[in-house]
């Protein structure tokens, strides 16, 4: 084996050619990063958003989408007496019908912006359990509470929406009552109307879900009542199944992701592997040398493998410390929300990963290469 001192010097040999292979190596890693995040951060925002204990009432043909989904009022009113077993803290059945619209919403002196408003009267409270009130309180008519990211919609600070805040929806203003959080849900983005108020802007007589969390009940025990209701055309689907639906949704935009990365990534990669190609061939009448004096070709590899992979994982290290400073936990709105960017342990893994692959097999070809032709021929290269 040639000692690691051999490869660390011929590292530094062309500075040009360093900083090459560790900028390509660097550019890559960080890519595969980038991509990883953003596709974890939307998936676990919209996985995280739904519960395995609430059931939502859509109408037949709409359960994809409950912007879409037009249920009658009196459907409300009929499950939470109907379904046995729903959740009913302090004697409140846990059933909300709720108006769910996209709409632009303006604030003062700023531009509009598309928003999911949600008309909701209290008892959103019981169904929604992972909201809590930050400051203000619930609101009544005339206001609206917000969720805490709301603000990066908008492109705003977070004191520019603080309770007292005036809201536009078209020509009506409204007062934010109150901010609340939902632990990492598309809640948090969301706008929360009087249930009344939202229905006189939309012009609807009709609520677009009726949400029901259980408690002894079961799945079956809903499906069961909107087989009996015929007359008020619902359909019934699971929260966290709802959600995974809506994660499938946006899958093409993780792939175009997902390919952008690729795409740019392949373009370093290939540069990189032209940088090795062209500096090992000029190597090839001292890895011959080498051989004479008794060095094996497998030694010889695993010296340019490892000159190679000081390098990539120089990169690697370049990209991590970029990735911490400037994509780590980082907002990302999108039309439901807004999730965060976080560089987990398995995200750095794989970061790590493509480091040591790039170091490597990557290395592999131009090395092989290099150390191909006879000892004679080698001897003779210029």
């Amino acid at each position: 084996m040639l000692p690691i001192t051999y490869a660390i010097r011929n590292l530094f040999r062309d500075p040009s050619r360093l900083i090459q292979t560790v900028g390509g190596s660097a550019l890559v890693v960080l890519l595969v990063i980038a991509a990883t995040a953003l596709n974890h951060g939307m998936e676990r925002m919209l996985e995280t958003s739904g519960s395995n204990k609430n059931v939502i009432l859509v109408g037949t043909g709409s359960e994809e989408s409950v912007e879409r989904s037009e249920v009658q009022l009196e459907a409300e009113a009929a499950a939470s007496t109907a379904v046995a077993g729903l959740a009913s803290p302090l004697g409140n059945t846990a059933a909300s019908g709720e108006i769910v619209y996209m709409a632009p919403l303006g604030i003062v002196g700023g531009p509009e912006k598309p928003s999911l408003l949600r008309g909701v009267t209290e008892k959103a409270l019981l169904v929604h359990h992972r909201v809590r009130i930050l400051e203000g309180a619930f609101p009544r008519p005339g206001e609206v509470m917000i969720g805490r990211f709301l603000h990066r919609r908008f492109g705003v600070p977070a004191d520019d929406l603080v309770p007292g805040t005036r809201l536009f929806f078209g020509r009506d203003e409204f007062r934010i009552s109150g901010i609340f959080e939902a632990a990492g849900t598309v809640l948090e983005s969301e706008v929360w109307f009087d249930r009344n108020d939202l229905a006189a802007l939309t012009q609807r007589d009709s609520l677009s879900a009726v949400y029901l969390r259980l408690d002894d009940a079961e799945f079956d025990d809903v499906h069961v009542f909107t087989l009996q209701r015929n007359d008020l055309e619902l359909s019934a689907i699971r929260e966290d199944r709802y959600y995974d639906k809506l994660s499938t949704f946006y899958a093409p935009i993780r792939v175009m992701v997902w390919i952008t990365a690729a795409l740019v990534a392949a373009g370093a990669l290939f540069g990189g592997l032209n940088t090795l190609y062209a500096a090992f061939a000029s190597r090839i009448r001292e890895m011959a040398s080498l051989q004479c004096i008794g060095y094996t070709r497998r030694a010889l590899l695993l010296s340019l493998i490892q000159e190679s992979l000081l390098a990539t994982l120089a990169g690697s290290l370049l990209a991590f410390t970029v990735a911490l400073t400037f994509f780590d936990g980082i907002h990302i709105p999108f039309s439901l929300g807004t999730f965060t960017v976080e560089l987990t342990p398995s995200i750095i893994m794989t970061g790590l990963i493509t480091g040591v692959a790039l170091g490597t097999l990557g290395t592999l070809p131009p090395a092989l290469r290099c150390l191909q032709p006879a000892l004679p021929l080698a001897l003779r290269s210029s």
